[in-house]
């Protein structure tokens, strides 16, 4: 089974924040609604976890025997090229406090990913709890022990049990989308 999640990240929730939403990603939406058919969504996503996705995620899940490879590499591609053009056009954020605001904003999506990432309990299962761990905190969200000194509960305060510790579900609140949760304007839709 090949799972799949492919995104230009949001540094801050496309959902409440829509004026950054509108800045970056309202003239990617074409991008979503090219690959959204062809590569369709792959099941339930949680409600905790979608303020870390743009509404142009790829988000899906194919048999290693349907051919799908050559479609994931143009989206691959075409994501990499929307990517570099970004970059082309990003001005260097100068003013301390946004700067401050931004680095908080990346702490906090390394922090939710190190602890929560929906692919920790494979890893776990493939490498050991050890090195699943170092492998999320050293390498896919390398920074999050680095670049700020809040922990998991300081951003999401919900997950401490009574006892002060950490719920170790993978998800307690909210609802769970089981079809792609945005439509082609990347407006998230109330019903699915």
């Amino acid at each position: 089974m090949n799972i799949i999640v492919l995104d230009l990240n949001p540094l801050y929730d496309v959902i409440t924040n829509r004026e950054y939403k509108e800045k970056y990603y309202k003239s990617l939406m074409p991008l979503s609604i090219k690959y959204a058919e062809l590569l369709p969504w792959g099941g339930k996503l949680t409600g905790e976890s979608l303020r870390f996705f743009s509404p142009i995620v790829i988000w899906t899940r194919f048999s290693t025997s349907q051919d799908k490879h050559d479609i994931l590499f143009d989206a691959f591609s075409d994501y990499y090229k929307t990517w570099l053009d970004l970059m082309e056009q990003a001005v260097e954020e100068t003013a301390a406090d946004q700067i401050m605001l931004n680095s908080e904003a990346q702490h906090k999506y390394l922090t939710w990913r190190a602890e929560k990432d929906p692919g920790h309990p494979m890893l776990k299962r493939l490498l050991g709890e050890d090195k699943a761990r170092n492998l999320l905190r050293s390498f896919l969200f390398n920074g999050v022990d680095e670049i700020g000194n809040k922990t998991f509960l300081d951003y999401f305060p919900g997950y401490k049990l009574d006892d002060e510790t950490l719920n170790e579900k993978r998800s307690i609140m909210g609802k769970s989308f089981e079809n792609r949760p945005w439509d082609s304007r990347g407006e998230l839709i109330d019903n699915c």
